[in-house]
């Protein structure tokens, strides 16, 4: 659960800089707690909430996401939309994409319809909330049937704020995405960095771009590895932390005191009353190795964003990476490589020439990536093309709303993305 200190310091960030966002019953919330209510980042003040906490603890997150949002839409005079994650808000959105019919039907008539993960009893309560609305159920279907370009604002045209609880590292993908498209023209503010399920900054400065965050050194206890790691590393404290500087975080934290390397690496962007305000770089565990090159995944992904921009037409939803190792004899008897999942718009095929520019792109971007390709030390990539709606079913598989992962590491998972692959 996050510190009360934390909460209040984000209400009071939030007011300052949306005046309305406090409004009682403003806010909507899109976060998937399987089997728990989830405590929403305002939760000191329950009554800024619209979406019952039911909705958020069913078993099903298809489903979770799909009642946050009916209920999201019900209410026209939303100030702030909050998600635990921007994955959780970009599939809500799928959602109203393909779903959007049957959702203004159900608004029309006030009633939630029956889909697979909603409990009977839970749909029973939660449907006890309802009245019709066929005012709103018309403007639903006259915004959508407009397209979906800008539709967040044009449903809700009091929203202030997008409230997104981790925004940065693999989560930026959906970020940018969303503001180029379903989003436009509406400001995203992360409020809170956590790691190892412990909170550890809040982020004071909503209207930048790219947040930042103040370590606050009473909420768990961190020690920093400086970058790039030594021999012989010895870990620095708060105190001790240089501007511009790059740490990876090590963090002493409840449930049980434990002390453990959290895989994140840090930059001190300057402080704030003495205490260091850092800003997210990236995570270690997901950086591409199966030769020691280690490809961060910031940098992977800008190579792949750069190579599926040469493929005219095509755009960007979502990828996944896997080391050859993790195949075992299914990847056949060539030299260890990359295997990369890739869900696109605007193509229904890959052809070769489009994974050799992708390979070609790592090899311009990676001098040590092309050495090991040169000497055959690393076979060339391979790209697999998987269908519409496949990461948001590996999402739910994961079990639990983490970021999402950007190499896979787990052999079920892995059989899952593979079942839905089309080319």
């Amino acid at each position: 659960p996050l510190p009360t200190q934390g909460s209040l310091l984000y209400l009071d960030t939030l007011r300052a800089a949306f005046p309305q966002a406090l409004a009682p019953r403003g806010t909507a919330l899109l976060s998937w707690a399987p089997g728990r209510p989830y405590a929403p980042a305002g939760w000191p003040l329950p009554t800024l909430y619209c979406t019952p906490s039911e909705a958020g603890a069913l078993p099903s997150r298809a489903a979770a996401l799909r009642v946050q949002l009916f209920f999201a839409l019900r209410a026209r005079a939303l100030r702030v939309l909050e998600a635990g994650l921007a994955a959780e808000l970009h599939d809500a959105l799928a959602a109203l994409h393909t779903g959007w019919p049957g959702l203004a039907q159900d608004l029309a008539l006030g009633r939630l319809s029956p889909q697979p993960g909603l409990p009977e009893d839970v749909r029973g309560r939660l449907q006890a909330l309802l009245a019709p609305d066929t005012v709103r159920a018309a403007e639903l279907q006259a915004e959508c049937a407009r397209g979906f370009e800008g539709i967040v604002q044009r449903l809700w045209p009091q929203l202030e704020v997008l409230v997104v609880g981790t925004a940065h590292g693999a989560e930026q993908l959906y970020c940018d995405a969303l503001r180029q498209a379903d989003c436009k023209g509406l400001p995203f503010y992360c409020p809170f960095y956590q790691a190892a399920g412990a909170l550890l900054g809040v982020n004071l400065w909503p209207e930048e771009p790219v947040p930042r965050f103040l370590l606050c050194p009473d909420w768990a206890f961190c020690e920093f590895l400086p970058c790039p790691a030594k021999e012989e590393p010895r870990t620095v404290l708060l105190g001790e932390l240089w501007e511009g500087r790059e740490y990876e975080l090590v963090l002493t934290a409840w449930p049980g005191e434990y002390r453990c390397r959290a895989g994140e690496v840090l930059r001190v962007a300057g402080f704030h009353k003495q205490c260091p305000v850092v800003e997210h770089v990236r995570r270690e565990s997901q950086a591409l190795s199966v030769r020691g090159e280690s490809i961060t995944e910031e940098r992977f992904c800008r190579s792949l964003c750069r190579a599926v921009g040469m493929w005219p037409g095509a755009r960007l939803v979502d990828y996944i990476c896997v080391e050859s190792a993790l195949l075992g004899a299914s990847s056949g008897a060539s030299a260890p490589h990359y295997e990369v999942f890739v869900e696109l718009r605007g193509l229904r095929d890959l052809s070769e020439g489009q994974c050799y520019k992708l390979d070609q792109c790592l090899q311009e971007d990676f001098p040590i990536y092309k050495s090991f390709r040169f000497k055959g030390s690393i076979g060339p990539l391979r790209l697999h093309l998987v269908g519409a709606g496949a990461f948001a079913r590996l999402r739910e598989a994961l079990g639990s709303p983490l970021p999402m992962p950007r190499v896979l590491q787990e052999e079920r998972l892995l059989q899952l993305i593979q079942n839905t692959v089309v080319s």
